[in-house]
């Protein structure tokens, strides 16, 4: 069918030292994807890739071995090779913008400074290929991004990215039939839960000081007057 997904790509880094990191989500969803499709994933040299291909419509299933930066080297040959235009792409990836949980599907668009995008870009020289991208959530500063990727997110931010890939992977049979809206619309139904507001414990009374009791001054002693005796008050001096 005109405008259906033939080329499925996840993108993130081999190895079991990247492999729970946030930057491969990309590979989580298609692995997944594989699995439940009954799809082998292998190792092809001459492409430098793990590739499948699904049964039932020839789509190609890609996850990328040259690490990130040059994740466009497996999806220029193959789309090459099989004629496979831009369109006809779509790439699933890490979205720092997102919070984990959060899934879309757009088509073209910048690439926000991420590095596979920017390699496929670059050796298609297309920016149309369509994106599916996972949130993440971002760290808050751009000065740790780059090892905020690369490390493990947390048991619940885990737990919420993969809802969102069990959500994503329910709408990509209507990608690989081409119905690009019918997906889109799909997947950009569900709604994210509003955090629970954080119940304040109300604040015990501050005890109140009691005031110390004013302590009266004690009346200075005035000195007793001389006792004059009587040749004092004989012979006293004149003023």
């Amino acid at each position: 069918m005109a405008g259906a997904i033939r080329l499925v790509v996840g993108l993130g880094n081999p190895g079991k030292d990247y492999e729970r990191t946030r930057h491969n989500a990309g590979f989580w969803l298609v692995e997944r994807f594989a699995v439940q499709s009954g799809v082998a994933l292998r190792k092809d040299g001459k492409y430098q890739a793990l590739v499948g291909r699904m049964p039932d419509n020839g789509a190609w299933l890609v996850l990328p071995q040259s690490f990130m930066n040059a994740s466009g080297r497996a999806v220029q040959m193959l789309a090459g090779f099989f004629k496979i235009q831009a369109a006809e792409i779509l790439v699933v990836h890490d979205e720092l913008d997102f919070a984990p949980g959060m899934a879309k599907m757009k088509q073209g668009g910048g690439i926000a400074g991420h590095n596979g995008l920017r390699d496929i870009s670059h050796r298609i020289g297309s920016h149309d290929y369509w994106r599916l991208r996972l949130g993440i959530g971002h760290p808050g500063d751009k000065n740790v991004v780059a090892d905020y990727v690369l490390n493990k997110p947390s048991a619940e931010d885990r737990d919420a990215i993969e809802g969102a890939i069990g959500r994503s992977i329910e709408i990509l049979p209507l990608c690989l039939a081409g119905d690009m809206q019918g997906a889109m619309q799909k997947l950009h139904s569900f709604e994210m839960p509003k955090p629970r507001p954080v119940e304040k414990k109300p604040e015990a009374p501050k005890a109140v000081a009691k005031p110390e009791p004013k302590v009266e001054p004690k009346p200075e002693s005035k000195p007793e007057p001389e006792k004059k005796g009587l040749f004092g008050s004989l012979f006293g001096k004149k003023k």
